[in-house]
């Protein structure tokens, strides 16, 4: 198992070559060598680890067990190797350099920094890509690289949705070139389209890296707000851009596929991908009625319907692909009780299986809700009926059931303890000490809690929203097989 570990360091400390040739690109003579050391230092020490235990170790056939732990494993130390150009090159902690490197891979996108319009770029840009390569999967991008045998199919089951779907083409390494080339043909689609919108080179690559990654990281402390803060001319148009880029990130890949072979009935003749078309227009409809009913419009006449319309929209389209973007602080006055509620069931839901969004995904709760049905026709029908639960055409079977459910309730203890717990080491009521736990586990990013509280969470608290966006990213169970002895006999 180490020795897929070191080659898993070998090419991350290749990969960190990027953001250090960002840095040098704009280091000046008598700058500091913090930032450049921050890079540098974790570079050399990754690839030297890596080409060790890739040297001193043979390679054993990986099991499912085994596959699942490295892939724990795997997100831990590549976090590790993120996080010390963030510790060296600003004045945190290293706890707080761990948890945004955390939050940075699994796209959770909750930030323990601040003053990021000052920030170097050297670690903005670093921020993003962090995104971006976590958005489809750290193994996924390692498999991609060293395609390595019948190991990498389970490398890459451990690491992804575990739940029944289709691959765009049959081979893996066929279908992980398929994904990465779709993965980054929309990102230079929508940096294209933000560039000639009006934004500078660095924040159009940015922001269109952590919107398909649906990450949310920002080179700005008002988020996408900035830019009609300040006065960019087409500030809506970036908007409307930018939840563009949030839904390809939260849709199935496989639906970009075949979008992208002409198929564009793939937008709509699915089971998930229709509940997700509801939940979205549902919501925006619902939160912009809460809103018309306590504040109605004013005397802004058709511009203020397009204003209520398109920050509804932001919001819904951004927590629900767990992007975490914001227009607007979601746990303000200005989104009535009703509009929270809705913020934190869409939390839960998240985006499609096959996409880079977190949460619990549409699919499982379509599934979840036909379960409902058939137990309600066979009450009707009696218990020797045969009910199966059928998703477009193929029925579920039993196994996989199983899993949904214990999934489901694996992410009720964990809201539910991270609630508690949040309440008891902080100030925090119900709300925000629930809503917490929810952006952590369901990779979200915003919350009731505010970005300068969040700094000041007791340490007790970092450590379990660490565990909670591995627990999230991963689907509880790699992370789980880490903490039984029985699973390193």
């Amino acid at each position: 198992m180490f020795d897929y570990l070191g080659m898993l360091c070998w090419v991350f400390g290749i990969v960190m070559l990027v953001p250090l040739a960002v840095e040098l690109s704009n280091w000046q003579s008598g700058d500091d060598l913090s930032r450049v050391l921050g890079f540098g230092f974790p570079l050399v020490a990754a690839v030297i680890a890596g080409a060790l235990l890739k040297r001193n170790l043979r390679f054993h056939p990986l099991d499912s067990r085994r596959a699942m732990m490295l892939t724990a494993l795997g997100w831990l130390v590549i976090s590790g190797i993120g996080a010390v150009p963030i510790w060296m090159g600003l004045d945190v902690s290293f706890l707080d350099a761990y948890f945004e490197s955390v939050s940075g891979f699994t796209t959770t996108g909750i930030t323990m920094l601040s003053g990021l319009d000052w920030m170097p770029e050297s670690i903005l840009f670093w921020r993003s890509f962090m995104q971006w390569l976590g958005g489809l999967g750290i193994l996924a991008f390692f498999l991609a690289i060293l395609y390595k045998g019948g190991a990498a199919h389970r490398l890459y089951s451990a690491e992804s949705h575990k739940v029944f779907s289709r691959r765009p083409a049959p081979g893996l390494f066929h279908t992980l070139r398929i994904l990465w080339s779709i993965y980054a043909g929309i990102t230079v689609a929508v940096a294209l389209a933000l560039f000639a919108e009006g934004l500078s080179a660095f924040d159009a690559v940015a922001h269109a890296m952590t919107a398909l990654s649906t990450g949310g990281y920002s080179p700005h402390d008002a988020s996408i707000g900035y830019y009609a803060a300040a006065g960019f001319r087409n500030f809506r148009l970036i908007e409307y851009t930018v939840v563009a880029g949030m839904l390809a990130g939260g849709m199935s890949f496989l639906v970009h596929y075949r979008v992208a072979r002409g198929g564009w009935r793939a937008l709509w003749d699915g089971f998930e991908v229709r509940l997700w078309w509801v939940l979205v227009g549902g919501a925006t409809a619902v939160i912009m009625f809460d809103q018309l009913r306590l504040f109605g419009l004013g005397s802004g006449g058709v511009w203020a319907v397009e204003g209520l319309f398109r920050t509804s929209l932001f919001q819904v389209v951004s927590i629900i692909t767990t992007t975490g973007f914001a227009t607007a602080d979601i746990g303000a006055a200005a989104f009535p009780a009703a509009s929270k509620q809705i913020f934190l069931v869409l939390m839960f839901v998240g985006g499609c299986v096959g996409s880079t969004g977190g949460g619990i995904k549409v699919l499982r709760i379509g599934i979840l809700l036909r379960m409902i049905g058939r137990q309600v026709r066979r009450a009707m029908y009696g218990p020797a009926s045969i009910q199966p639960v059928v998703v477009d055409g193929v029925t579920v079977d039993t196994e996989e059931l199983r899993r949904v459910g214990a999934l489901f309730f694996g992410w009720v203890l964990l809201l539910g303890g991270g609630a508690v717990v949040t309440a008891l080491l902080s100030r925090h009521g119900p709300l925000e000490s629930a809503s917490g736990m929810f952006s952590a586990l369901g990779n979200i990013g915003p919350c009731y809690i505010s970005a300068e509280d969040m700094t000041l969470l007791a340490p007790g608290i970092k450590v379990l929203y660490i565990f909670g966006m591995l627990a999230g990213r991963l689907e509880i169970v790699p992370l789980l097989l880490l903490f039984s002895r029985h699973s390193w006999r």
